[in-house]
């Protein structure tokens, strides 16, 4: 009876590349790395070789460009990941531009054989492989003489024993080559430029023996080098629906009574209104009731970071710790990377309510190819924080139409798990602001329509509104007192309480 080999996972030290390949990179796999000029492969290449050599594992980085070593190296040296100490030690440099020239794949492979027998190295790179491709073309048959040097090349560095990987510049990836074919891994670096925004995204598109993950994943080059934002891969739940989950104050008494008792633990709330309605403060209220019973939270605020002149009690719960920040003012941002900045804070102050204000700024500050598929990435979103446990209250920013009743300006009411729906009315000639629970999931609620008011504690909840003719917009309506029975306006003798 034979027993299966198991392929060793090599972590690659670049953040979310792991998680994409399936838990990282197999040892002695034989790996393009490809893209478009400027796209990041030789960072990715370097921010690999770096943190993957030791003195067991060395490194050997055959480069075949032009330019020296010395010149790629001076660029290099500015990303966090580059060590100085190992070069000549753990890493080598061997420049191949003399022998690709020559157009002679053979005194190529030689020269690359070579070296490898001498310095033994359990990493191999070669940048740029597209050089050696293009010098073979000097001669004829030049498709045979790469096939066959691919062939050459592959066995070599399987009877070596090592990891290998080869750098090259390629704008399609539909192309007949033989490297595609002989390639264990291809990892696809793609950038393109969408208005004044830059778009990187990285994809795997084969890797023998790893599920890795499919699709095109953002990714960001930084001081600290390559960072791909892939989403956690945490099992999804079924979704909230058992009755007796704990439920959570909203930081509004009056409203929790409205929803039934408070929002269930683990669902996803969609505030939904127009402009001035007190969504961001219904907000802070409910960061505000967790942080009062013992609950951190995390805000992402995509309009306006929250300061003492806007929201005196949040900006303090900011400063104090047990409310994490995240701004977001960039116009070239993913949702993935959005998701990625959340977890981190979450995990971070074991947090257990995430806001999110609002989804109007949110959509502008995604990039633009990233907002034509925010409906999906927003599902997305919701699905990956409350498969955590997470309990969310997002807001949505709505144009009144005073007689229409809209939930949401992206069709994504379905994604949430409660709504509550502010809006403004007409009543003697004044607008005046009304709320309803439109929706709890698997749960009782008030289907009263209450006008509120904004006061300097939050949110006010008045009692039901009542209208004999049965609409409220443009038509005299019955108005009951808010909290307050002194507040001017509401001497009516036929008003019901």
């Amino acid at each position: 009876m034979t027993s299966k080999v198991k392929i060793k996972s090599l972590a690659t030290g670049v953040p979310g590349l792991d998680e994409l390949l399936g838990g990282g990179l197999p040892e002695f796999s034989f790996n393009l790395i490809a893209g478009q000029p400027g796209c990041g492969k030789t960072t990715l290449a370097h921010q690999i070789m770096f943190s993957l050599a030791t003195e067991e594992r060395s490194a050997l980085y055959f480069n075949v460009l032009g330019e020296p070593p010395l010149k790629m190296l001076r660029y290099q040296q500015q990303f966090d990941f580059f060590d100085d100490t190992a070069i000549n030690h753990t890493v080598r440099f061997v420049n191949l531009s003399e022998e690709a020239m020559a157009g002679d794949l053979n005194r190529v492979l030689a020269r690359i054989a070579d070296e490898v027998r001498t310095h033994e190295p359990a990493l191999v790179f070669v940048d740029s492989f597209r050089s050696v491709v293009l010098a073979s073309q000097v001669n004829g048959d030049s498709h045979n003489q790469l096939q066959q040097f691919m062939q050459q090349l592959g066995m070599l560095m399987t009877s070596w024993q090592a990891t290998s990987f080869l750098i090259g510049e390629y704008f399609t990836d539909t192309d007949a080559n033989p490297v595609f074919t002989v390639a264990d891994g291809l990892i696809w670096l793609r950038q393109s430029v969408q208005r004044n925004a830059m778009v990187r995204k990285m994809e795997i598109l084969k890797m023998r023996g790893h599920p890795s993950l499919p699709g095109l994943y953002s990714f960001r080059i930084t001081r600290k080098g390559l960072q791909v934002f892939v989403p956690p891969g945490a099992n999804q739940a079924n979704g909230p629906g058992d009755c007796t989950v704990p439920r959570l104050g909203l930081g509004v008494p009056a409203l929790d009574d409205m929803m039934g008792g408070g929002l269930p633990r683990g669902y996803s709330l969609l505030v939904a209104g127009p402009s001035g309605s007190g969504k961001s403060i219904l907000a802070a209220a409910f960061l505000s009731e967790g942080a009062r019973v013992g609950e951190k939270g995390v805000i992402a605020a995509f309009e306006r970071r929250p300061s003492h002149s806007s929201n005196a009690r949040l900006a303090a719960l900011i400063n104090g710790g047990q409310v994490g920040l995240i701004a977001g003012y960039a116009t070239d941002v993913s949702m993935d990377e959005v998701i990625l900045l959340l977890v981190h804070e979450i995990q971070r102050l074991g947090a257990t309510r995430v806001v999110i204000d609002s989804l109007s700024g949110f959509e502008l500050t995604l990039g633009p190819s990233f907002r034509e598929d925010f409906r999906e990435s927003l599902l997305r979103l919701v699905t990956t924080l409350t498969s955590m446990g997470m309990s969310v209250l997002m807001t949505s920013e709505l144009e009144d139409r005073y007689g229409d009743l809209r939930f949401s300006p992206y069709g994504t009411a379905f994604l949430t798990d409660a709504i509550i729906l502010q809006r403004y009315i007409e009543v003697d000639s004044r607008l005046r602001r009304m709320t309803a629970v439109v929706k709890v999931r698997d749960s009782a609620h008030s289907d009263e329509l209450r006008e509120y008011e904004i006061g300097d504690n939050g949110l006010l909840i008045g009692t039901r509104l009542l209208n004999e003719e049965g609409l409220l917009g443009g038509h005299p309506t019955r108005k009951p007192p808010l909290d307050d029975p002194a507040r001017p306006g509401h001497a009516d003798p036929d008003v019901q309480t």
